[in-house]
């Protein structure tokens, strides 16, 4: 069921006992329920009416679901595990789950291979090299990295090497 409308709780933050992630909080049954469409559980999360971002509603393992609080929010909003959180939560209706830098948009536009094996990524992987684009703020560093990230596609046959990636971002800074 897709929701333009946002749904408002509160809930408590968790810490997590896991190596992915230091804090979640839960997201009521009736709620999470509104969101989970098949595999897409995207949303956008407002926290505390202060703070926007995009994310997954991601299962608990026990029929319960959770979101996920990064540490740089979680200080912005003076967090600690047992803090109340308001939330509200939408349908992310966005193409990707995150923002498209304009870096990365120019890089694909001109390169037609690359853009095929970007698109051919799982969402995830997109995301992900998303995230690793949007995440500076020099516009410089973000056109570097687009452009690793699609030469990295193309030598690699639309595959990421991680590791590799790594070294060839470091190499393009």
């Amino acid at each position: 069921m897709q929701s333009p409308e946002s749904h408002v709780f509160t809930s408590t933050l968790e810490e997590s006992n896991n190596k992915l992630w230091g804090a979640h909080f839960i997201v009521p049954d009736m709620v999470a329920r509104i969101f989970c469409d098949g595999n897409d559980r995207r949303v956008l999360c407002i926290l505390n009416e202060k703070i926007e971002y995009q994310c997954a509603l991601l299962p608990k393992g026990d029929g319960s679901f959770l979101i996920t609080v990064n540490k740089k929010t979680r200080d912005q909003l003076g967090l600690k595990p047992g803090s109340k959180v308001d939330v509200s939560l939408r349908k992310d209706e966005s193409e990707y789950g995150l923002p498209m830098p304009e870096e990365l948009a120019e890089v694909l536009a001109q390169d037609e291979t690359g853009n095929h094996l970007f698109h051919a990524l799982t969402p995830g992987k997109i995301r992900t090299l998303l995230y690793i684009v949007g995440n500076v703020k020099a516009p410089e560093k973000r056109i570097g990295r687009a452009i690793a990230i699609v030469e990295h596609l193309k030598k690699n046959d639309g595959k990421i090497n991680y590791r590799q990636l790594n070294e060839d971002l470091r190499d393009n800074s």
